[in-house]
């Protein structure tokens, strides 16, 4: 029990310093996160939604067997281009050259 309870300490100290190194700090990262998990958790009743209808519709077939495999890989390719980090403004404390 103790392994466990180190091993999370372990985990969020490890996710923390990392977040925290990354460009626009801390807040902003844990802002990123939140927003991908959104997006997570919509595309995965998509999913859940999408793979209900095509097993009602096409109980047997090809379009059962391929066609939640199919639905995952669109979806994933939505996440890759969903969940990117959008393009931070310039920094205008420092005056131009």
């Amino acid at each position: 029990m103790r392994g466990i309870v180190f091993g999370l300490i372990l985990v969020l100290g490890l996710t923390l310093s990392i977040l925290s190194l990354r460009p626009g700090g801390l807040r902003r990262q844990l802002r990123m996160a939140a927003r991908r998990l959104r997006i997570v958790l919509v595309l995965g009743g998509i999913y859940f939604v999408g793979s209900l209808i095509i097993r009602l519709v096409f109980p047997n077939g090809p379009a059962s067997d391929y066609g939640p495999p199919a639905l995952a890989t669109v979806l994933a390719v939505i996440f890759v281009y969903a969940g990117r980090d959008p393009v931070m403004p310039p920094d205008t404390s420092q005056p131009a050259r």
